[in-house]
């Protein structure tokens, strides 16, 4: 009699597994869908890999600054004892530099000529100019233009200490890089004052130098039609041409602007800017 009763028990457990195997099978195919679609059988393309917040102890491992790679330290250039007048290139190639700005009286109808034209142009801005009005470096950089250091309070640089002339250098780059986030390329003295300390200073921090070979004089006020010949008789391939856009009034340069360089763009001249980075 016990025998027959464990007989029994062992049929009743058998046959609940197998009921409840079978559930789960069926289970399993309607949660999967058709298992003879290649579609369905194929497992989903990986996505991109969400960022992961750190644990508690990582916090302490990373620096406050952010968990990104530490900031690369500028390629160290050869020290030049010259600025540099000519950018490289065949054909009728000239290249327009902008110094003092940004102001927002003025710059803004720079940048919106350039736009019209699809020109990109060079900006050697001040540091003190660009921690009021930000939002026009990073419209320049936005719109494709160079943005250079002109120092931040636009000194005389041969007439300071090196480490004078480090800290304006320095603080202009610190508040380019803020404004449109790389730290600048080009370098321009004001005034065109230039020694052995500036061009050193200048290499150790990543930046070539530039000068200019025509000279539009706009800062003297000398009229619009002035200023249209001068940039028009002095035109000439690979030349650099100075222009300011801040530093007193510079309505005469907004409206010479807009008339010589249709004209230079219809003879065949092109406007370019440096393509290689440092």
């Amino acid at each position: 009699m016990q025998k027959d009763q464990l007989f029994t028990r062992r049929r009743m457990l058998l046959a609940g597994a197998a009921a409840l195997g079978a559930a789960g099978t069926a289970g399993a195919v309607l949660a999967g869908g058709a298992e003879d679609s290649p579609e369905a059988a194929a497992p989903p393309a990986p996505g991109p890999r969400a960022r992961q917040a750190p644990g508690p102890s990582a916090f302490r491992l990373q620096p406050l600054t952010g968990y990104g790679p530490p900031r690369a330290a500028p390629h160290r250039l050869r020290v030049r004892t010259e600025p540099l007048v000519r950018m490289p290139g065949r054909g009728r190639r000239m290249t327009l530099t902008f110094d003092d700005g940004p102001d927002p009286a003025y710059t803004p109808h720079v940048l919106d000529t350039l736009a019209r034209y699809d020109v990109r142009a060079m900006f050697f801005v001040c540091g003190q100019c660009v921690a009021g009005h930000r939002e026009l470096v990073a419209r320049m950089a936005d719109d494709g233009h160079v943005v250079g250091n002109h120092t931040w309070t636009h000194p005389v640089l041969t007439s300071l200490s090196r480490g004078r002339i480090r800290d304006e250098m320095k603080r202009t780059s610190d508040v380019i890089e803020d404004a449109c986030g790389e730290r600048p390329q080009w370098f321009r003295a004001p005034f065109g004052a230039w020694d052995r300390t500036v061009f050193r200073l200048g290499a150790e921090m990543g930046m070539e130098p530039l000068g200019w070979t025509v000279d539009t004089t706009d800062w003297m006020l000398p009229g619009v039609r002035t200023i249209v010949r001068r940039v028009e008789a002095e035109a000439a391939p690979g030349a650099v041409v100075l222009s300011h856009d801040a530093g007193g009034d510079r309505s005469q340069t907004v409206r010479a602007l807009r008339e010589w360089l249709p004209r230079l763009l219809d003879s065949g001249y092109r406007m370019t800017v440096p393509k290689w980075r440092v």
